[in-house]
């Protein structure tokens, strides 16, 4: 429910703030009065097209605002979401817009500024103007489809073709994905064999890079490291020579003690502490000269082994560095290569199983498409019956309207496209709403759809002169028909027939006044009192008499 506007410097109007209600509201005056101005207004706060023509003589900007009162279920709510707009069903939704006498437009969804784009894709869905001022609403070819399934109700059809679809799609890109990859099995095959058998050759294990980096430096440093030991072998003399020498001088000593015995004497004691350090001396040049020779052997590495050492692990380096993995992971890259290479072998039986789920997909989706089609006929039929029944009253009984469903393209929404299309006179061919009736038919072709569609609109609707070139019982006519239609939508009617204004749950009077400088719109709401002199104006004219008064009270059934 649109629950209020506020509107600046907008043509005529200076300022302007409106409250409305549920129900049925007429917007009366005399012509020029500035209705088509706050229609315009209207729009521009819903995302119509604007431009700096709005904007007041003397002023830089124009504004409008307009508020709503929407349900929890309204689909307003999952835009907001998707654009990441602060909404709250709670509170009133507000869309603003500001035209700048420069041409600049900026929008706002409650003081969160947006695109025009995103403005005018809720203001779609709030609000419907028919008659000569907006091309929205019935007057939109896309907006056909969607109101035949609201007026069909075969949801239970409708969600069969959505699911068909949406495992169509999936499984033609499972398809498409196979194929590009059997495309480049070739090149990959050969890739994946050469690959695979010169890491087999190459037969990386976990750790080796480490043991190699260290036998690597072992080996670099074994050469110098032997020629030392071999120096020390040579210290302590490869045949024995050292130990003869040192045999030489315990034999020397033993005939020494020999001489002169093991006493107690200086001499004895010396004698045998010389003794005892030579005997020392042979056994550890032994030791020392064994210990040496084991730590040589150590280091005697066979020739051309710290080559074979370097060419192993700059290999596996290399074999890393190309397939762009460390060395540990050459193992679980051989692993993944196989891998690969074993589903490129079996993407052929892939395909046909595929293909089999693809085709299967589409029967799905050809069968339910064809029986949301059916369904759409029959829910045609009915529409058409239904809208042709509201036509006679209207002063239209010689106009048809017929729901043409033709081939679309495939989609989530089946494969037919939904146009509403109207023949005003006998022999004319029938054609788009808004190419083939004048702008009153088109509020009055409006006004029989709405109804035959009732209830299944959350917008608020505007129609704009319904009942132009009507009058009499045809203006009483399509007067009930508003009144009933804001029996399930709130509906706001710009009209200058008496019985219509008459059928409306509230009034508003536009009237036009001139100083000497500024011409100004105001808008009133008007009470059950001024509404009966208002409608006796418009019977009477200039002067309103209690005749007129008197049919006034009739019309309102007072």
């Amino acid at each position: 429910m649109l629950s209020g506007l506020s509107v600046r410097n907008v043509v005529l109007i200076e300022s302007l703030d409106l409250t409305f209600s549920h129900g049925l509201s007429a917007l009366t005056g005399e012509t020029g009065a500035g209705k088509s101005i706050l229609l315009d207004a209207l729009g521009m706060a819903a995302g119509a097209r604007s431009d700096r023509g709005l904007v007041r003589a003397g002023t830089d900007k124009a504004s409008t605002t307009a508020s709503f009162v929407l349900a929890d279920s309204h689909p307003v709510w999952a835009i907001l979401s998707n654009q990441d707009i602060d909404g709250d069903a709670s509170e009133d939704l507000r869309l603003r817009r500001v035209v700048s006498a420069d041409g600049r437009s900026r929008a706002y969804v409650n003081d969160q500024a947006v695109g025009v784009k995103t403005l005018s894709a809720i203001g779609s869905l709030l609000l419907e103007v028919h008659g000569q001022h907006d091309g929205r609403g019935l007057l939109d070819p896309n907006t056909h489809l969607d109101m035949l399934d609201n007026f069909g109700g075969y949801d239970a059809e409708l969600a069969a073709v959505r699911d068909a679809y949406r495992d169509r799609r999936d499984t033609q890109k499972v398809l498409d994905a196979l194929k590009a990859k059997q495309a480049k099995a070739g090149d990959d095959r050969e890739f994946l064999d050469i690959a695979i058998a010169e890491l087999d050759r190459l037969d990386p294990r976990p750790g080796e890079d480490e043991a190699l980096a260290e036998q690597r430096r072992f080996l670099q440093g074994a050469e110098g490291a032997l020629s030392e030991l071999t120096s020390a072998q040579d210290t302590l003399g490869e045949g024995g020579e050292f130990e003869e020498r040192l045999t030489r001088a315990l034999t020397g000593i033993e005939r020494v003690r020999s001489k002169f015995g093991d006493g107690e004497s200086r001499a004895s004691k010396a004698l045998q502490m010389a003794a005892e350090s030579l005997e020392r001396a042979l056994l550890e040049t032994n030791e020392a000269r064994e210990a040496v020779g084991h730590a040589a052997e150590a280091f005697d590495v066979e020739p051309g082994k710290l080559e074979d050492v370097e060419e192993r692990l700059f290999s596996l380096r290399a074999a890393a560095r190309k397939y762009g993995v460390g060395i540990d992971a050459l193992v679980t890259k051989r692993a993944a290569f196989a891998e690969e290479l074993s589903a490129i072998e079996t993407v052929e039986a892939d395909i046909a199983a595929s293909l089999k789920r693809r085709d299967a997909a589409k029967a799905r989706y050809d069968t339910s498409a064809q029986r949301l089609t059916k369904a759409r006929l029959l829910a045609a039929k009915a529409l058409d019956k239904a809208v042709a029944s509201e036509l006679p009253p209207l002063k239209m009984d010689r106009a048809r309207f017929v729901t043409d469903i033709t081939d679309a393209a495939e989609s989530s929404l089946g494969t037919d496209l939904v146009r509403f299309t109207v023949s005003t006179n006998p022999g004319t061919p029938l054609g788009p709403l808004d190419k083939i009736a004048s702008g009153g038919e088109m509020a009055r072709f409006a006004l029989a759809i709405k109804v035959a569609l009732a209830a299944k609109t959350q917008s608020v609707m505007v129609f704009d002169e319904v009942d132009q070139g009507v009058g009499g019982s045809v203006a009483t006519a399509v007067g009930r028909r508003l009144a009933k239609l804001s029996e399930s939508a709130q509906v706001f009617v710009v009209t200058h027939s008496p019985q219509v204004a008459a059928s409306a749950d509230h009034q508003f009077r536009i009237e036009k006044t001139s100083t000497g400088t500024a011409t100004n719109t105001h808008v009133h709401a008007i009470s059950q009192s001024e509404r009966e002199e208002e409608i006796a104006r418009m019977l009477a004219g200039d002067t309103v008499t209690d005749a007129a008064r008197a049919a006034a009270r009739q019309l309102m059934g007072r």
